[in-house]
């Protein structure tokens, strides 16, 4: 078992903000929801096991044996364009390019008994309702909506681990709930594996549901009470049956108290009048139905649905005063703290409130002096989402990475999370980034976690060999194109991680490991092409692969991206970097053109996650890799050049409305890159002490620090036009270089940035 060790740098208090501001009435849940921004505008709570949202519609992964491309739309279950809502489930993603959950979806109804959805084309053959978004509601830790087929208003709150449901009916007439457990995001016929429900008194329910999808032993175990007694209940029937053997004695369609199988869907029938309301509190547990209850009993005791949802809003309030911002631009704030929300929903609690847990390796496990964690999204959110929350979060942070180290621990494969949630590792994306995360802690002094057993873990993931072509990248010094796909991306973002790994042994005084590492680091040297002045796959060979377009994103050795944007996925060495792709001025005319050339149509033929919506010119800032992008002029002679472009991303990518997100949330990425450019600073390299300054849009904001300490950014002349720093003060002296430390912000003081309208072509001295 680990036990989490008391070897911080920092120390973290919990400290209360006295000026508590309602900072909640400017979040909107709706952005994101439409195209593919991938959000859920349901009720939770800051990283809350429970995301109680409406579903607007069921698909199915294949049609007829084939990929359904609507499948990607649906990756929250949620889509602000859909006229009807199928219920209510327990657990979603928030922005993910790829998706599972959607557990337990529970519906209302009336009249005739329907247990099926039906379909948004023909609703009526179905339980699905049409709905209006005149009629909806959301905002932090609530969401209601009108049921129109049903004259229902529904109404949802949580905590971390349970969702409340408020449904008040009106008419006096015999109530439905139906609890579909074959429901989900991301649905394919054999995904449900088992499903177990238990009526153990005529309030309470319990049950679990396990499947193979996107995490493939995924068990999530419930606890349902009603304020109402059941009146009667019971379950689908099928024509295909499976085999029960002598339980087919029994008639299980029919107030059968235990019900096991792949598909099951339940009813439950309620006396209910006119104007009357029924409850329901659905916990979920990771460990069993037991655990279910006992979260159930001591975070909901009561049937005060008012009251849940008012501490639900006082605990996003507690979480969006970490930054009190001073503006009078409603759609600023709207934008700004809705940024927050979301970068605030995970990763997720992943244990029980006596702190039991489901492990990696199935058993069940107790975290020691730590709240454990899931669904890292690593490939994104390492960038900027980790190192927001080193500032903002750094007891979660520490926490988080606490989590990893027990995966490691726990995983037969003894590597840190690459992507995974609810015990199990899905393998999504490249790199090895959780090492990014630790590293950045250890560099930054926030780790209250085991030091020692954090680097070890990182040094052993970077040292299997087996895994996705990190033997090729040892021996060879890259990965060859030809024997593992997506060579160019996977060298350079290992070359990174290596780096990252670096800087912690640095930190720790591990010479010999450093040595290693920093070597390795160069390692994005042996992909560039000097001839293209690209990034271009090598074949194993050592000869670089023919029939090369940097424009292309399909076969050219790249994910999520193509050469003109890899070409500059070299954030920890951008002076080399700029060097090699035939320095300052060369360089500069090469983001210069990023910014301005134009795709053909051919180029978006082959993702269907890289829209025109995300996209100015060939920057790509519905994809990660470009994060970065707009900083890297602070390394050459017009750092200027960083500041309109800033500017341009937040105010053409981030809006307010439905679709005011540009791409995936990515569970957070897209927020945590807002915020810290509106701010005015960005980590380009997570693992360094240094962010690069930009140009903040904001006029004045206080970052109220974990450790007592206010950090004050300020700014002079500040307009939309006003888009570019003429100076940049810190505590009063004139920073001579666009950067500024982690050290700084945490120990408070003032950064005041003085815009205009030109830049300032002398302002910052370069090397």
């Amino acid at each position: 078992m680990y036990n989490c060790q008391n070897n911080k740098d920092i120390e973290i208090k919990s400290t209360e903000i006295v000026d508590l501001k309602d900072y909640a009435k400017f979040v909107d849940p709706m952005i994101g929801t439409a195209k593919m921004g991938h959000t859920y505008p349901g009720a939770t709570v800051p990283f809350g096991s429970v995301q109680l949202s409406p579903d607007t519609d069921t698909i199915p992964y294949a049609i007829n044996g084939r990929y359904n491309p609507d499948v990607y739309k649906y990756c929250a279950g949620y889509q602000y364009e859909d006229r009807t809502i199928v219920g209510f489930s327990h657990t979603h993603f928030s922005g993910t390019g790829h998706s599972d959950l959607g557990d337990f979806l529970i519906m209302p109804t009336t009249g005739n008994l329907k247990l099926n959805p039906g379909t948004a084309e023909n609703p009526d053959n179905g339980y699905r309702s049409r709905f209006s978004h005149d009629s909806e509601q959301a905002s932090p830790g609530y969401y209601s909506v009108h049921l129109d087929d049903y004259d229902i208003k529904a109404e949802m709150t949580a905590t971390t681990r349970v969702g409340m449901h408020q449904y008040t009916f009106s008419k006096d007439e015999k109530a439905h709930v139906i609890l579909d457990l074959m429901s989900g995001i991301y649905n394919y016929d054999d995904k449900n594996v088992w499903t177990f429900i238990r009526v153990e008194n005529d309030t309470l329910v319990t049950g679990y549901r396990q499947t193979n999808g996107w995490a493939r032993t995924r068990r999530v175990y419930f606890a349902m009470s009603f304020n109402k007694p059941i009146a009667n209940y019971g379950r689908a029937r099928y024509d295909k049956q499976p085999y029960n053997g002598f339980w087919g004695r029994f008639d299980q369609a029919h107030n059968f108290p235990e019900i096991a199988g792949e598909k099951i869907k339940m009813y439950f029938d309620f006396d209910i009048k006119n104007q009357e309301k029924l409850q329901i509190k659905f916990a979920l547990s990771p460990v069993s139905s037991s655990g279910a209850v006992a979260n159930m009993k001591k975070e909901v005791p009561n049937w005060n649905f008012e009251q849940v949802h008012e501490n639900a809003r006082m605990a996003w309030n507690k979480e969006l005063n970490k930054i009190q911002l001073k503006s009078k631009d409603t759609e600023e704030k709207t934008n700004f703290y809705t940024a927050m929300y979301h970068a605030f929903l995970g990763p997720t609690e992943y244990m029980d409130v006596d702190s039991k847990y489901m492990g990696l390796d199935l058993n069940t496990h107790k975290a020691e002096n730590f709240t454990n964690y899931t669904s890292f999204s690593l490939w994104d959110t390492y960038r900027a989402l980790h190192p927001l929350f080193n500032i903002l979060q750094p007891k979660r942070n520490s926490d988080m990475v606490s989590s990893m180290i027990v995966h490691q621990e726990q995983s037969v494969h003894s590597m840190l999370p690459i992507w995974s949630h609810y015990a199990n590792e899905n393998w999504c994306m490249i790199g090895y980034h959780s090492v990014s995360v630790i590293a950045d802690a250890i560099v930054k002094g926030n780790t209250n976690f085991d030091a020692e057993a954090a680097f070890d873990a990182c040094v052993q993931t970077a040292r299997t060999r087996y895994f996705d072509g990190i033997g090729y990248y040892i021996d060879m010094g890259y990965v060859p194109e030809d024997k593992n796909g997506a060579s160019v991306s996977k060298t350079l973002e290992y070359a990174y991680d290596d780096w990252a790994i670096a800087q912690a042994a640095k930190k720790l005084g591990k010479e010999f490991i450093y040595k290693e590492f920093i070597e390795r680091s160069k390692n994005y040297k042996n992909v560039f092409d000097a001839k293209s002045g690209f990034m271009r796959p090598k074949l194993s060979d050592g000869t670089f692969k023919e029939n090369f377009d940097p424009k292309d994103t399909h076969g050219q050795g790249f994910i999520e991206g193509n050469s003109w944007n890899y070409s500059l996925y070299v954030p920890h060495d951008p002076k080399d970097m700029i060097k090699m792709m035939g320095g300052n001025k060369r360089f500069t005319t090469h983001l210069d053109s990023l910014f301005t050339m134009e795709l053909p149509d051919k180029y978006f033929e082959h993702t269907e996650d890289i829209s025109r919506e995300g996209i100015i010119g060939n920057y790509v800032h519905g994809n990660e890799p470009s994060h970065h992008v707009a900083y890297l002029y602070n390394w050459t002679d017009a750092p200027w050049k960083s500041q309109d472009k800033i500017r341009m991303i937040l105010d053409q990518k981030y809006k307010t409305g439905a679709d005011g997100l540009s791409g995936n949330d990515d569970f957070g990425q897209m927020s945590a890159w807002y915020i810290f450019s509106s701010l005015g600073f960005y980590p380009v390299a997570p693992g360094s002490v240094d962010y690069a300054l930009g140009s903040p849009s904001i006029t004045d904001a206080t970052l109220n620090l974990d450790n007592g300490n206010t950090f004050e950014i300020s700014t002079k002349n500040q307009s939309k036009k006003n888009v570019y720093v003429e100076k940049v003060e810190l505590n009063g002296e004139i920073l001579e270089r666009p950067f500024i430390t982690h050290e700084a912000i945490m120990s408070g003081g003032n950064l005041t940035f003085y815009m205009s309208d030109k830049p300032n072509l002398r302002q910052y001295q370069t090397e």
